[in-house]
């Protein structure tokens, strides 16, 4: 095939790539540029890595390689994998394969093969199961299965059957849920029957590679139809059953909205940010636990607490990391702190709502302003306006207070030293109080603390022994009475 110029400037004459497939040539070996490149190639998406096939087993890859990259790595070599680094690209080099999977493992027993057919047959869909051949003059692509015809239709099928395709790798399902979100490929009829059918066989697969799957469908552009995708074959009940829980039913006297619904609009609302994405996802996972009905509608009391938990155990689960499960189980819990100040923002509600978010701070304003999801215009607008006045007060403030870093006025070494204790739970208590007042009134000299801490003192029985300290580090300080006498 001729290749086009956008086409050319990748994998033409010249390219770094057709000479590492010269080098394989020179040896006697094809090559050829495989699966997702392809794809991307095709579709006009950026190229940012080279997936490469051969029928060169490991060594004659290293000995073709070792004196052309810049860098080589071979953690991959049992499984047939070379990879490379060239002026800053990736090569990853694998020997064509032929494996054969055992029905318990998502792990296959390696084969290696000598058919680009072959290789080819044994990938997950049609679109990704295409290969340029580059170690001849012309590029021939070797399209075996019809994946050209699939790419155009944007259509997701198997190469093999989708109970062959499934019951090797189960994985494949949830990526067929990441390619609708990220390609915005519909999948065959039978796909989505396997994903329904055959979703109890992602149990064998590991938690970290859902993980990786499902934080790949969250950070696409529009993660919604791979959302709705998991949700209706119920794939999702295998790794997060909460979300298809959320799908609540119409009640006939007391309607609502179906959470689900909302949900992934929610999702689809907030930027591309692993932390709000997940956030988004799970904000609402409490409501079908707390649901309850009163004279005014449905209720769901406390959903943001609940669902915090639930939050915190599934992320668990799927092994995210601990910074990551931290903050986006304190955005579901604080997500309905906004709404808790409907008469107005006070300066300590101000200086309390920045103090509870900390460095989420913005993650928190974006979920609240995207949790909107009404088609009430007037509503809308009424939280949009609410959102804009808190945001100017938090500006306004924290250019006169340094809301970030509000501390009490004093430091603990300060409040042992004038209560006369050792550290005790006393002291966080103190401490407590004082950051407390400090939020409440505003800044707080050393002097302002002393005093408030005496009085807290007394308040519990307790004479303080009245030692001060200088402090044990810089820290906010307001107004000093005593300045310039």
């Amino acid at each position: 095939m001729t290749l086009p110029a956008r086409f050319a400037e990748i994998i033409g004459p010249g390219t770094a790539v057709r000479d590492l497939a010269s080098r394989l040539a020179a040896s006697g070996h094809r090559c050829y540029l495989v699966g997702g490149p392809v794809r991307d190639m095709l579709l006009g998406r950026p190229m940012i890595d080279f997936d490469l096939t051969t029928d060169a087993r490991p060594d004659a890859i290293k000995a073709a390689i070792g004196d052309w990259a810049d860098d080589v790595w071979l953690q991959g070599e049992r499984y047939g994998t070379v990879g490379a680094r060239k002026a800053g690209i990736t090569y990853e080099v694998t020997t064509f394969r032929a494996d054969v999977y055992a029905p318990e493992s998502r792990k296959p027993e390696v084969t290696f093969g000598d058919s680009i057919e072959t290789d080819l047959g044994r990938r997950d869909f049609t679109v990704n199961a295409m290969a340029l051949r580059l170690d001849v003059d012309d590029t021939e692509l070797v399209d075996p299965y019809d994946g050209r015809h699939d790419l155009h239709d944007r259509v997701l099928r198997t190469p093999q059957t989708t109970e062959l395709s499934f019951g090797d790798d189960p994985l494949r399902m949830l990526r067929a849920a990441r390619f609708a979100a990220t390609l915005g490929f519909e999948p065959s009829d039978d796909v989505v029957k396997a994903m329904h059918d055959m979703r109890a066989r992602l149990e064998i697969v590991s938690a970290e590679r859902i993980r990786d799957e499902v934080s790949k469908l969250l950070l696409a552009d529009d993660p919604g139809p791979g959302l709705w995708l998991v949700a209706r074959t119920r794939l999702a009940d295998e790794f997060l059953p909460e979300l298809t829980q959320m799908e609540l039913e119409q009640d006939p006297i007391h309607r609502h909205k179906d959470v689900l619904a909302h949900t992934i609009a929610v999702v689809q609302n907030v930027e591309s940010s692993l932390v709000l994405r997940l956030a988004a996802l799970l904000h609402d996972i409490g409501k079908p636990k707390t649901r309850g009905y009163s004279s005014s509608g449905v209720t769901f009391h406390y959903h943001d607490v609940v669902g915090a938990r639930m939050a915190r155990t599934r992320l668990n689960a799927l092994r995210y990391p601990k910074q990551l499960v931290d903050d986006v189980t304190k955005l579901v819990e604080l997500h309905l702190r906004f709404h808790t100040y409907r008469m107005g923002w006070t300066d300590s509600a101000v200086r309390r709502y920045v103090r509870d978010a900390g460095p989420l701070l913005h993650e928190l304003n974006q979920l609240t302003r995207c949790d909107c999801t009404t088609r009430n215009k007037r509503k809308a607008e009424a939280l949009s306006r609410r959102m804009d006045e808190l945001e100017a007060r938090i500006d306004e403030l924290e250019e006169q207070e340094q809301l970030a870093s509000i501390k009490p006025p004093l430091d603990g070494v300060q409040v042992m030293a004038y209560l006369g204790v050792k550290p005790s739970r006393m002291v966080g208590d103190a401490l407590d109080h004082l950051l407390e007042l400090r939020i409440e009134r505003g800044p707080m000299s050393i002097d302002d603390g002393y005093a408030a801490l005496d009085e807290w003192a007394r308040e519990r029985g307790t004479e303080p022994a009245g030692t001060r300290v200088d402090p044990a580090k810089p820290r906010e300080r307001g107004p000093d009475p005593d300045a310039g006498s």
